[in-house]
């Protein structure tokens, strides 16, 4: 019974029949409404994990919970059952043994607390009710307990033979769902529905006080759906759903259930990712196309999902596959123009794009390989709760059905459309494994195709040719083809003429190392490995040689504006105007040159020249780096790099720096986990135009060594790293510890602490001294807006470093050793108390103790702070004259270091 109290309860007779031939003696259970019912459970830390802390935050009534009031045997004989520690999973201790071929019944009573739906979209919100894992059920019984635990993944493994519900609900609701409604009673004030349904997954209701669904029939099937067509007429939304749902029952066969209910909840957990997502008024998409794929995507995935049973946290890749596959192929017969950026392909400024010239379905391929050039790519048959969020979402999903279209190509159309409707009809309504799927494709195969089962499927390698050599004869040509990863699957090779007309195509079987093969030459320009972008490759750079003669195989050179998909036939420079700032240059336009396109590449330059209009001359920055990523162990990647910069530190004093570095990174095996090593050595040399402002020599260097450690959490976060600095005329080491934690009360607590020490220090000034408030910064690391200001708006900038004190204190320097420590916690929303204290002892001088204290504004942690001291050793600063000169601020107004805020949940 559903009642206004967000609660529901819940009489239960659950049969489990024993498919294997194990005896059992005992039962578990998925309660996984029972994830939601404290900030502990796997499903919160995964909140946790993709930096959602509306979870945490919520109020306790918000959050749903199961009460079980007891489990019974067939004769009500109470069984003994207990909550795992994970809270969404029960073990019950049977009386007697479920042997293999039998069944075992249990009488359930309990109470459930519906969530509510700002988490996940499912659960009770305003005048509506969207349930799922609403309900206990037995868990997947596979070679044992598969005892999994609910991660909003959304993959729940189940599958009923049958399922009777007798429902009573207040009468102002409409009940949709699709179930078939037997029997209806409206007589009274709260209505009763009996629904059933046989070979079910899934069960999901959805209670409305006003009904957003339309129906839409076809000869064999209902479809149901509150995905709206924005500005579409009626006529063209039946058109639209009937091409759906015509062309998923042609590609897979008929569907065993009545109707299919497809909901904008389930569009909004996995929608069209990319340039999809753009507001309406800037979407580059026909309206009718953009509803058509999704209703398609999301329909495809209910129609596989509720008809074909399989383990959906080990091998979903298989559901994801077909999902994507009917989803190209479905672009192919009706929209077999569409290119990734759709109607902007054609526009005057975007038309010279890659992105623009591509297919709209290249964007699998193109996203699947985005993560691994990242070094963050995970194979097919990684379990869902081990992926990061960008490869569950998309990278994955699309890896999987590029290789459906991999492997189509290869043996062509009407094998795999044969293969899909054969494992669909042999399967759906039962449970299956990966290894059905593969068995099909096996055996209706004309050659082998191993290749795709166990380098593809199972393996890890990337794949990766090239064309190493070629020779001319008189009316052919041998090419020489090399293998740069070792995975040995199947690559083309095409011909393609001056007109950019391919002239053959063929397929060179798997090999290792180098293979030859002789091709006719007559008409040929150009020869290019995988010339149609089938197979995912990582680098398609050196795919291509022109037969031409050797100036002719050297790419041009190409300008664009802004960045760009990776064009293997050219050399890519973009452009971009930038602005900087700092008092002394003022505004300082100019013009970003670089060659980092949307995927990374190894080999990066990028030079940044400006012009300071404060002061009339030249500024800019500039580097070049090289990253090598490696694939096994914990070292995963190594960057060499040198950088260079040159502007203002005062007015009509410039500064230069040319810093060569090293870093190497580390991580856990868990690429879910946000630990992260860097060991970082650079040798930063300073030249500054000499100035009565200087009481150092003008010029010097340092060696910088650092090691950090960060683990980034929303809830939890630590980090620490030890700093090692020698120059000519001083050597010193620091150590800066940080500890953020936000409390089961929603209390955050931040702490740090520093300590620095002088190995040696024959310096006659403070520039290299530790600081208390405000750093020299003479590596020049931080994003000073007057770095030489001792007054004014601008000497109010606070970076939080060495000492981090927000009040200036007289004499803020130390030349010997100095500790600190640092605390806020917060008292309303964004506003915290902060605290400072610490210890800085000078040569020759006594060690003063010294403190601060005020009230800071966490507006974006790190980013925008305001911080209003109250006491410290300058007494209460707050009654003191000219208070504003008091406050300090942390800005950044770097673009590439805010845009870490809004990616970092994906990788």
């Amino acid at each position: 019974m559903l009642n206004e109290t967000k609660s529901l309860q819940i009489q239960q007779e659950m049969i489990f029949f024993n498919h294997s031939q194990d005896t059992l003696n005992e039962i578990w259970i998925y309660d996984w409404n029972h994830a939601y019912s404290n900030k502990n459970t796997p499903l919160a830390k995964r909140f946790d994990e993709d930096f959602k802390k509306e979870f945490h935050l919520a109020k306790s009534i918000q959050r749903g919970r199961t009460n079980i009031l007891n489990i019974a045997d067939r004769n009500y004989d109470f069984l003994n059952w207990e909550r795992q520690p994970a809270d969404d999973l029960i073990r019950v201790q049977l009386q007697f043994p479920v042997y293999p071929g039998k069944y075992y019944l249990l009488r359930l009573n309990y109470t459930i607390d519906i969530p509510s739906n700002q988490f996940t979209g499912y659960g009770y919100g305003e005048s509506l009710y969207n349930l799922r894992h609403w309900y206990l059920t037995p868990a997947l019984y596979r070679n044992g307990w598969k005892k999994y635990s609910n991660k909003d993944l959304n993959d729940m493994s189940q599958w009923h033979e049958s399922f009777e519900l007798e429902i009573t609900y207040p009468g102002n609701f409409i009940l949709l769902t699709d179930l078939d409604v037997i029997e209806k009673d409206r007589s009274r004030l709260y209505h009763t529905d009996m629904l059933y349904g046989e070979h079910r997954g899934d069960v999901k209701l959805f209670f409305r006080k006003k009904n957003d669904f339309e129906i839409f029939q076809n000869d064999q099937l209902s479809l149901l759906t509150n995905i709206k067509g924005n500005d579409l007429s009626i006529i063209t939304r039946v058109n639209a759903a009937n091409r759906v749902m015509n062309f998923i029952q042609e590609m897979l066969g008929e569907y065993p259930h009545d109707k299919l209910m497809v909901t904008e909840e389930e569009y909004q957990a996995n929608p069209l990712y990319g340039i999809n997502q753009l507001p309406s008024f800037l979407r580059p998409f026909p309206e009718e196309f953009q509803y058509e794929m999704k209703l398609l995507k999301t329909a495809a995935y209910n129609y596989l999902q509720n008809s074909l049973f399989t383990d959906q946290r080990e091998e979903r890749w298989v559901i994801d596959a077909l999902q994507i596959w009917l989803m190209m192929e479905y672009k192919n017969v009706y929209y077999p123009e569409m290119k990734f950026l759709g109607k902007l392909s054609n526009s005057f400024f975007l038309r010279r794009l890659k992105l623009a010239q591509m297919d709209y379905n290249e964007q699998y391929p193109f996203f699947q390989m985005f993560m691994a050039r990242r070094n963050q790519d995970q194979g097919l048959r990684t379990p869902t709760d081990s992926l990061i969020k960008f490869n569950e979402k998309i990278s994955n999903k699309y890896k999987a059905g590029v290789g459906l279209s991999y492997l189509e190509s290869y043996m062509g159309s009407t094998f795999m459309r044969k293969s899909i409707k054969q494992y669909y009809k042999a399967f759906n309504q039962r449970y299956s494994t990966a290894n059905d799927l593969e068995s099909i494709l096996k055996e209706n195969a004309d050659r082998d195709i191993d290749w795709y089962l166990e380098e593809f499927v199972r393996g890890d390698k990337r794949i990766d040719f090239t064309i190493k050599d070629f020779q001319k004869t008189e009316d052919s040509v041998l090419v020489t083809v090399k293998n740069k990863t070792g995975a040995k699957v199947p690559v083309t090779l095409f011909g393609i003429d001056k007109d950019e007309n391919v002239l053959f195509k063929t397929w060179l079987k798997e090999f290792e190392g180098t293979t030859t093969i002789r091709a006719p030459r007559e008409g040929v320009n150009k020869l290019v490995l995988n010339y149609d972008h089938v197979i995912p490759e990582f680098n398609e750079r050196d795919n291509w040689k022109s037969l031409g003669g050797f100036f002719s195989t050297n790419r041009k050179l190409k300008f664009q504006f802004f960045k760009d998909a990776e064009d293997p036939n050219y050399n890519q420079i973009f452009w971009v105007p930038v602005f900087n700032f700092n008092i002394y240059d003022g505004f300082s336009p100019g013009l970003r040159l670089h060659n980092k396109t949307l995927r990374e590449r190894p080999f990066i330059f990028d030079v940044a020249p400006g012009y300071a209009l404060k002061e009339k001359s030249l500024v800019g920055s500039g580097s070049v780096a090289y990253r090598k990523y490696i694939r096994e162990g914990s070292l995963y990647v190594v960057n060499a790099a040198l950088s260079g910069a040159t502007f203002h530190y005062a007015e009509n004093l410039r500064y230069t720096t040319i810093t060569p570095y090293l870093t190497f990174g580390f991580r856990d095996s868990d690429l879910r986990s946000n630990e992260r090593q860097f060991l970082r050595t650079r040798f930063v040399n300073v030249l500054r135009q000499n100035s009565p402002l200087i009481d150092t020599d003008p010029d010097y260097s340092v060696f910088n060594s650092r090691y950090a450690y960060s683990n980034n959490g929303i809830i939890k976060y630590k980090s620490w790293f030890i700093d090692l600095q020698i120059a000519a005329e001083f050597s010193k080491v620091s150590f800066n510890w940080e500890w953020r934690r936000l409390f089961q009360n929603n209390r955050q607590l931040n702490l740090r602490f520093f300590a620095g020490k002088f190995i040696y220090n024959e310096t006659n000034s403070d520039f290299f001294s530790y600081a208390l408030d405000r750093p020299t910064d003479y590596l020049f690391d931080y994003n000073y807006l007057g770095r030489s200001e001792e007054s004014g708006f601008a000497s109010q900038q606070v970076i939080i470093a060495e000492g981090g004190f927000k009040s200036k204190l007289p004499d803020p320097f130390a030349d010997d050793w100095i500790t600190t420590f640092n605390a806020s916690m917060n008292i309303w929303r964004y506003v915290e108390a902060y605290g400072d204290i610490g210890f800085i002892h000078n040569k020759d001088e006594e060690t003063r103790f010294v403190y601060d204290s005020g009230i800071r504004l966490n507006l974006v942690t790190d980013f925008f702070e305001l911080y209003f001291p109250v006491y410290s050793n300058n007494g209460w600063e707050i009654a003191q004259d000219r208070y504003d000169q008091k406050i300090r601020f942390v800005v950044t107004l770097s673009p590439r270091i805010l845009s870490g805020l809004f990616s970092r949940k994906w990788l």
